[in-house]
Formats: C-alpha cells, sequence, structure tokens
C-alpha cells in the first residue's frame, strides 16, 4: 500500500507553529517576523510615496524600505524578521505601523506579539459597535452606560450623561466613575450611599487588576487614584475584593431630586470585561423624575 502524504496545500509556517518545542518568547518573535514579511509584501512602493526602483524579486517593499520609513538600520531590521532576540522599543515599533499602514487591529497584534504597550492605542472601542449606541439611545428615559473593568465610562446615553451634573463636560481623560467618585465632591454628595458604593468599587477594581496587573492604564489609574484620594488608599490597602453583580444605587439629582434604581449589568463579551448598566426606576418618583430630566 501507498504510503499516505500530507496534502501539498498545508502551511509550513503553520506546522512549525503547531508542533514547535520552543519556548514561548521564541514562538512569539517567530510570528513577529512572520507577520512583519506578510505585511510588508502587501505594500506596493507607491503607496508609501517611494520610487518603484526597476525589477523587483519580491511583492512589496524591500526590507530597506521599510528601515528607511520606520528611520531603523536595515541590519536591525532584517534580524527582526529573522525572529533574533533583540529588544524593540514602542517608539520604533508605532514608526514601523505606521510605516506599514497598520489599521488598528494590525497595529494592536504588533504590539502584542512584540511584548511592548502601545503608546497610542486605538480611541476608538471596538465594543461599542453602532448596535451598541443604539441600545444606549433607545433605553432612555432609563439612564444607561459602557464601562469596562477598570470603570472607564466608553460610552452612556443622554440621560446617565443628566445623573451628576453634566458627562460631556468632564474631560474624557476623567471619565472614569472611581475617579469621580473620589475625587469629584459634585458625584460625592449625588451618591447618596456613597461609602458602600466606593467600597464596592474599589473591591471589584481590586479582583479586576488579577488580570490586568501589568497593563499600563490599570496601573496608571492606580496611582492616581492612591495620589488624589487618602479615602481610596484606606480601601485599597484593606485587600477586600467583590464580585460583579446587579443591586440598587440612589443619586441625589441637583434637578430632580432622589432618584432610586434597581441595575442591571448586561456582558458585551463572552467573558466579564466589558458590560453596559442600566438603571430601572424603583418606585414612581424615580420614572416621573428621569422623564423631567430627559425632556431637558
Amino acid at each position: 500500500m501507498a504510503a499516505t502524504t500530507a496534502p501539498a496545500t498545508t502551511a509550513p509556517a503553520a506546522l512549525e507553529l503547531v508542533h514547535s518545542a520552543s519556548g514561548p518568547d521564541q514562538v512569539r518573535r517567530r510570528e513577529l517576523a512572520a507577520f512583519l514579511r506578510s505585511r510588508r509584501e502587501r505594500i506596493s512602493p507607491d503607496q508609501v510615496g517611494l520610487p518603484a526602483g526597476g525589477r523587483r524579486r519580491t511583492p512589496g517593499l524591500r526590507r530597506e524600505e521599510v528601515a528607511q520609513l520606520a528611520a531603523v538600520g536595515v541590519t536591525w531590521y532584517t534580524w527582526l524578521e529573522q525572529a533574533r532576540d533583540i529588544q524593540v522599543s514602542a517608539q520604533v515599533l508605532d514608526a514601523i505601523a505606521r510605516g506599514l499602514l497598520l489599521n488598528a487591529g494590525e497595529r494592536e497584534h504588533l504590539f502584542i506579539l512584540a511584548g511592548a504597550a502601545d503608546p497610542s492605542p486605538a480611541k476608538v472601542c471596538p465594543v461599542v459597535t453602532p448596535a451598541v449606541r443604539a441600545v444606549l439611545d433607545q433605553l432612555g428615559p432609563l439612564p444607561a452606560c459602557v464601562v469596562n473593568p477598570r470603570y472607564d465610562l466608553i460610552a452612556y446615553n443622554r440621560v446617565y450623561r443628566r445623573l451628576v451634573g453634566d458627562l460631556d463636560a468632564v474631560p474624557p481623560e476623567d471619565r472614569n466613575i472611581m475617579w469621580l467618585a473620589f475625587t469629584d465632591p459634585a458625584w460625592r454628595e449625588a451618591l447618596i450611599d456613597w461609602e458602600r458604593a466606593t467600597h464596592s468599587m474599589v473591591g471589584k477594581f481590586r479582583a479586576a487588576m488579577a488580570d490586568h496587573v501589568a497593563e499600563p492604564p490599570y496601573k496608571t489609574l492606580l496611582k492616581k487614584l492612591l495620589l488624589a484620594s487618602p479615602e481610596f488608599a484606606e480601601l485599597w490597602e484593606r485587600h477586600d475584593v467583590a464580585g460583579t453583580g446587579d443591586g440598587q444605587k440612589r443619586f441625589l439629582n441637583s434637578q430632580v431630586g432622589l432618584l432610586n434604581f434597581d441595575f442591571t449589568n448586561l456582558w458585551l463579551g463572552p467573558r466579564p470585561g466589558y458590560r453596559m448598566i442600566t438603571y430601572a426606576p424603583a418606585d414612581p418618583e424615580t420614572r416621573a423624575g428621569l422623564e423631567r430630566l430627559a425632556a431637558m
């Protein structure tokens, strides 16, 4: 009987990745090298403002052209595509990403493979799709918002915007529920059960940090809060952790008075992370207050 052979279409690089006994760092370097080559080969010189330069043996850009675009040495870039064990800075990766015309997803993939933090991460959150945005808007007059595990306010509808002051007037970098609760007097006054609410938030944030302890945005927020709020620092030192669940919350709105809510978390992914928080009125007075707030 004739021996069975593997299909000719099997990708050697993929088989090497699956069956490799190399360590994770070496595998990642090989994946990075292959990714860079694939992106380089799909770009023509005219796309990046370079002369064609006569006949080319392979499609796309030459290595020296990518090095020129990224302002790095040709030898250094060649080593990168050869999966050598070399150090690469975030600034150089940023230049390579721009030179290779990477989109947001490709740029993120590049930085992950290189094991570096992106100094200019994508501003658009892929979680807030047009469908999620439509749900937020259609929920009115019920307040609703989208947050991540560190309590950044990713998106919110018109009624949530008015629960405490005017969220649109808050600088985007400060639109974080924990930061506002601990540092903004208006939020402290509006959160009727401030101590219980902040204790719960800190516990959930500490639990989330277990999955994100090395990520710069989490470390930056933690440092800011520790420096800005002794009360946060005291709660943080307790090492309490809390899970995310539904519950009750009360706001004292400066325009319509006391609002009592039952809030619900709707997860926007396959595992706990981004979530939409919806606030349903717990009594007729709150519903009437929300309708007045929505009409303003």
